[in-house]
């Protein structure tokens, strides 16, 4: 697999990065009393985790540039030191606190099944296949969109609509203060997106290509079941022309 087969492949992995009920949640088809769901399968799956998920490419990563790329993502994430001042987990759960969750909830979260199988799928790629798929999924699966191409190349990129039009704003009411880790994701998505391509497609090896292509497969795969999973405890079903509705 040489580099742009490589690249179109990865591509190709992230254009696919859509699901069918994500429209339901940006346009409030979900109650309220259901979206805590939402979050806390997020919480649970990866966000709290997402620091430990990069350092476990960092520590398996032999190329020193590489690290020093993840090490710099893994002290934003962890600690927020060098654009959001708190950690990126921590402001995750600003969302649940400004629309009056319990937190608490968020201390004990138990993974529905197709969630903890997608999170036994993380687990995987970061801790035994090498820093190589773990470094993909991490920087380029969980971090990435389906706009990923317009980092590369002439392609439109990540939509940034005002924070008053956030879904979480329009249909449930959050305060905008409340949106602290979507201000910071703004602030370092794009050198983030640059880094994480840097090192897809300047540092790993011919042969190592297919496995991390592999492994890109295999994350998306357990999100789309995980992804429906969660829809339909939000009381979301797929209805006759493919758009998300009510059950």
């Amino acid at each position: 697999m040489d580099r742009e087969g490589f690249k179109e492949a990865l591509l190709q992995v992230m254009e696919r990065k859509e699901h069918w009920a994500w429209p339901g949640f940006t346009q409030g088809l979900v109650p309220r009393d259901r979206l805590h769901l939402h979050l806390e399968q997020e919480w649970a799956v990866y966000v709290r985790d997402f620091p430990v998920l990069v350092g476990w490419a960092y520590v398996q990563c032999p190329i020193a540039s590489v690290r020093r790329d993840l090490a710099e993502n893994l002290y934003e994430e962890e600690t927020g030191g060098l654009v959001a001042g708190r950690p990126h987990p921590e402001l995750f759960l600003e969302y649940p606190r400004g629309l009056g969750f319990d937190l608490r909830r968020f201390d004990s979260v138990e993974l529905a099944p197709a969630a903890a199988r997608y999170r036994a799928v993380l687990d995987d790629a970061t801790q035994r296949r090498g820093w190589a798929p773990a470094a993909a999924v991490t920087t380029i699966f969980l971090e990435g969109t389906k706009y990923d191409r317009g980092e590369l190349e002439e392609a439109p990129k990540r939509p940034a609509p005002p924070l008053s039009e956030h879904p979480l704003v329009k249909h449930y009411g959050l305060p905008l203060e409340h949106l602290a880790l979507t201000k910071a994701h703004r602030q370092v998505e794009g050198s983030h997106r640059q880094d994480a391509w840097g090192i897809m497609l300047d540092h790993v090896e011919a042969g190592d290509r297919p496995g991390v292509v592999a492994a890109m497969e295999a994350a998306l795969e357990a999100w789309q079941a995980y992804r429906d999973e969660v829809a339909a405890a939000c009381g979301l079903v797929r209805g006759p022309a493919g758009r998300p509705e009510r059950a």
